[in-house]
């Protein structure tokens, strides 16, 4: 989850709003990013969904069915917005787990 969260991110870096809109190519490479996202999301242990309760993990799970099913629903401004305000807390949340779970094993 967290090198596609950082994949997203890193392929609109570069980039703005404008210009994205007309990049189908990077539009699309997002979009299967938050696909991944979305479906790992789904395999994430309730203990973590409980220690991390500001994430939407039920809307990232959602949104995903949205990428793979409603294809003329999906806007490059939602693509856009959902890597600028969501990922950076969920991106954080990851990481956490991640610490958590590397200071478990020591």
């Amino acid at each position: 989850m967290l090198h596609h969260i950082d994949l997203a991110v890193a392929f609109l870096a570069e980039t703005d709003l404008a210009t994205f809109k007309t990049e189908l190519r990077t539009l699309y490479a997002v979009t299967r990013c938050l696909e991944i996202i979305s479906e790992a999301s789904r395999r994430v242990a309730d203990d973590v969904k409980h220690r991390h309760p500001a994430i939407g993990w039920r809307q990232i799970a959602a949104a995903g069915n949205v990428y793979r099913h409603d294809y003329e629903d999906v806007a490059a401004k939602m693509v856009w917005d959902t890597v600028h305000r969501a990922l950076p807390e969920l991106r954080a949340a990851v990481s956490s787990e991640l610490a958590r779970k590397a200071s478990r094993s020591s």
